[in-house]
């Protein structure tokens, strides 16, 4: 037998690239699906990422060869602490994209948000809003600005993470009496996600630093008597063109990237974080405090790390309404104390 060429394609996906630092560390939304609703309401939701535990629930995917049987789960705990609306923002549609119209802010912002954003002494929100409603005909997206409350989690910071949260469903005006509605008020997770509902996740993944391409892409070690480098790449391309090309793995910054993982189910919305904290409170988090959002699976980031929740983009056909039926979620301390 004559020796055989080994079929070794490099891993990781070219469709990241350039794999570089994330310019924030909250996530940015790019794309807000449409709803089709008669009421107008909110399509996302900020969050801090606190721990996974697992839980016990009964399968409920009518095609599941689980269908009725208790399984196990693992599950991500994101810490809710309710939103502060701030702000609201409308666009109008130009040959370029969506173009920034005008916007409203509320009265008396609380002091924290002086850490994220440099603001006047005082807003005249009567006349901004009515400037809202003079540019109504131009209006093609009604969006608020969001600040999120780290002083009521055991978070060691105070200031706001600020985003632009869209609102959906019904009609412009009816979006923009919502949003009038909102300013200047708080609101829970609750009312913008259900249990039991796909939910899009965004989030910044975990920093990793500068690694070597074997980390990086899961290039082959090479043996050891190979001369110059054992966890390098073989050959970096050929002779022509005469440059590295950029496919070939090279060692560079991993980790640290936004990404967005797609219809993550919602398995529960608790009110009270004392009955979801892990003994010995959650590693490199701690207790929780108020609200929480318990997600299926795992999501980008680590812990601390603000996770932006979205009304699924591409929700799956099947989707079971009801919430789960969670019989065990597990408390005991992941340190094994």
């Amino acid at each position: 037998m004559g020796h055989r060429k080994k079929h070794a394609p490099k891993h990781g996906s070219l469709a990241y690239l350039p794999r570089k630092r994330a310019k924030k560390p909250v996530a940015r939304i790019r794309y807000w699906p449409k709803l089709e609703a008669d009421t107008p309401r909110l399509l996302g939701f900020t969050g801090y990422k606190a721990g996974m535990t697992y839980v016990f629930t009964i399968e409920d995917r009518k095609r599941s060869p689980n269908f009725g049987k208790e399984v196990v789960r693992p599950a991500t705990v994101i810490e809710t602490p309710p939103i502060l609306i701030i702000g609201i923002r409308t666009y109008t549609k130009t040959l370029y994209g969506l173009r920034h119209l005008t916007e409203a802010w509320m009265k008396d912002p609380p002091a924290e948000l002086d850490r994220a954003l440099v603001l006047p002494d005082n807003f005249d929100t009567e006349k901004m809003l009515k400037n809202l409603y003079k540019n109504l005909e131009k209006t093609a997206t009604v969006r608020v600005i969001t600040a999120t409350q780290p002083k009521q989690t055991s978070l060691a910071k105070k200031k706001p993470d600020i985003t632009e949260v869209q609102i959906g469903g019904a009609t412009i005006p009816q979006q923009l009496e919502y949003a009038k509605t909102l300013l200047g008020k708080t609101v829970t997770a609750e009312e913008v996600f259900k249990e039991g509902q796909h939910t899009d996740i965004a989030a910044v993944t975990t920093g990793k630093g500068f690694q070597g391409p074997v980390k990086r892409w899961g290039v082959t070690i090479l043996q050891h008597k190979g001369r110059k480098t054992k966890r390098g790449v073989a050959t970096l391309g050929p002779w022509k063109p005469a440059h590295v090309m950029y496919s070939v793995p090279r060692a560079g910054q991993m980790g640290y990237h936004q990404r967005i993982e797609y219809n993550k189910r919602i398995l529960k919305i608790g009110k009270d974080g004392k009955e979801i904290t892990v003994k010995g409170g959650y590693i490199r988090y701690g207790q929780l405090k108020g609200p929480y959002i318990l997600i299926e699976g795992s999501i980008p980031g680590t812990e601390k790390r603000a996770i932006r929740l979205r009304h699924p983009a591409r929700p799956p056909k099947e989707t079971t309404e009801t919430p789960p039926q969670i019989t065990y979620t597990s408390l005991e301390s992941p340190q094994g104390k």
